[in-house]
């Protein structure tokens, strides 16, 4: 079992379909892969334009990892689970 707490950050522009998907998507994949395990923040540019520059987002939905490092992304709405459990590395040795 893991013991590090993924820092996860989710931006997204709204409601709109695409972020939805983004959203629902990686619920479901953090609950069956890191339950009790992760933080997930969900950052709209559309309140809070500025912190795009923060993660250096240039396309929304944009799922960011911070922790465990080092930092990976991963941009659209997350409906691969399978591609986007190898990017974010939540299977060891699979995307390193």
């Amino acid at each position: 079992m893991r013991s590090e707490i993924w820092v996860l950050f989710l931006y997204v522009v709204g409601k709109s379909h695409a972020s939805k998907l983004a959203l629902s998507n990686i619920r479901i994949i953090c609950e069956e892969h890191l339950a009790g395990q992760y933080t997930l923040e969900i950052v709209d540019l559309l309140e809070e334009p500025a912190l795009a520059e923060r993660d250096q987002i240039f396309a929304v939905p944009t799922l960011v990892r911070r922790q465990p490092g080092p930092t990976r992304k991963i941009i659209g709405d997350l409906s691969n689970h399978g591609k986007v459990i190898a990017g974010l590395g939540m299977i060891p040795g699979a995307a390193n």
